[in-house]
């Protein structure tokens, strides 16, 4: 059995690595061609990187392939560029717009391994007989007892992304790896340097990669005519506290920014009303909830249908995990009663579940109330 669970010699062990062209993807198909497996490295176009050229770091821009090529050049492997322009359009950009055009607040990495990455990209390693794709992803695939694959926060807590793959479905995780998973950050960097890549001091993207200057609302706007049509901020008491320019420009829980002052306490965002075009505002309290209502799960614990039991639970990809008791229903549905309320709920997030530092699944957030 090599280091990738696959009981062949490792020169004779076919691995596709997604490659995004920074340190992280880079690194993974360096130990492995290190190792003597038969790397394979294929990188997405995602979307017309003309329109993001004036800025470093975005994920899958021109820049980025270009890296991903030099490394592979480098280190004498194949590696290819995809065009997923389309897929990614509709499974991602679209659902993005859609979605604050919904009042919700979105995370299109979650759809992008949902569907480009995960999906799509795996029906391609497949189809070039890879034995198991890798990726550079921070979260550790664990085989239990019975030699089922489960997932696991990563060893590093702080570059742990879990979270963002609450998606990923069992027989996507049998065929997937993610050799960075249990090391430090730290210990990715100085592998890079030991082997000279090209890539070994390049900074981690922080942005959503289509938009690589943080403006969403300007991505929106250009793809859903009336995103930013004007309307009122409403008090929870009735009161028209003043006027915005587009739904899309607020998230439930913020504070600042909202273009209202003379109140004596702060007040936050507590809904957002796009077919009246209203945002809600109200003192922190009323955005207490303790009961959530998600939607689309992917379950990849135990079954335990219509039966609560006790999980951990994450609403926001840098919040700690809390407690909660969950309930699984029959039609895809979950609701989740937390222990302590909780502030800022919005939809269109991502809850995601966990047992200790395994990973139960998740589902994206409807709603959510507060329950006496």
């Amino acid at each position: 059995m090599n280091s990738l669970g696959i009981d062949k010699a490792p020169e004779d062990t076919r691995v596709v690595v997604a490659m995004s062209g920074g340190v992280d993807s880079s690194v993974v198909a360096a130990m492995l061609k290190e190792e003597g497996y038969d790397v394979i490295g294929i990188t997405l176009q995602l979307y017309d990187h003309g329109m993001v050229l004036e800025k470093k770091g975005a994920c899958c821009a021109g820049q980025d392939i270009y890296d991903a090529s030099r490394v592979a050049t480098d280190l004498d492997f194949p590696h290819y560029v995809l065009d997923y322009e389309s897929r990614f359009r509709e499974a991602v950009i679209d659902d993005f717009a859609d979605s604050y055009m919904r009042g919700e607040t979105p995370i299109p990495c979650v759809r992008c391994n949902q569907t480009v990455k995960f999906r799509d990209l795996l029906a391609t390693a497949q189809d070039l007989d890879a034995d198991v794709l890798a990726t550079g992803h921070y979260v550790q695939r664990k085989l239990n007892a019975d030699g089922k694959s489960e997932l696991h926060r990563a060893f590093d807590d702080s570059k742990d992304q879990s979270y963002f793959l609450f998606a990923t479905t069992q027989e996507q995780l049998d065929m997937l790896r993610f050799p960075l998973g249990g090391q430090p950050k730290s210990e990715t960097r100085a592998f890079a340097e030991k082997m000279g890549l090209v890539v070994a001091d390049k900074p981690d993207s922080q942005d959503i990669c289509f938009v690589p200057d943080g403006n969403y609302a300007a991505i929106v706007s250009k793809m859903r005519p009336g995103a930013l049509d004007p309307g009122d901020i409403v008090h929870i008491d009735g009161r028209v506290m003043g006027q915005h320019e587009g739904i899309i420009n607020y998230t439930i829980g913020q504070r600042r920014g909202l273009g209202i002052g003379g109140t004596a306490d702060p007040l936050y965002v507590v809904k957002l009303e796009p077919a009246a075009k209203q945002v809600i505002v109200g003192p922190k309290e009323a955005l207490a909830r303790n009961v959530i209502y998600v939607k689309e799960v992917n379950w990849l614990g135990d079954l335990k249908k219509n039966e609560p039991f006790e999980i951990s639970v994450k609403l926001r990809s840098i919040m700690a995990p809390i407690a909660a008791e969950l309930t699984l229903t029959q039609d895809g549905m979950a609701e989740i009663a937390l222990v302590e309320s909780h502030h800022g709920i919005a939809p269109g997030q991502a809850a995601v579940f966990y047992q200790g530092e395994r990973v139960l699944g998740g589902g994206w957030i409807v709603g959510a109330e507060r329950v006496a």
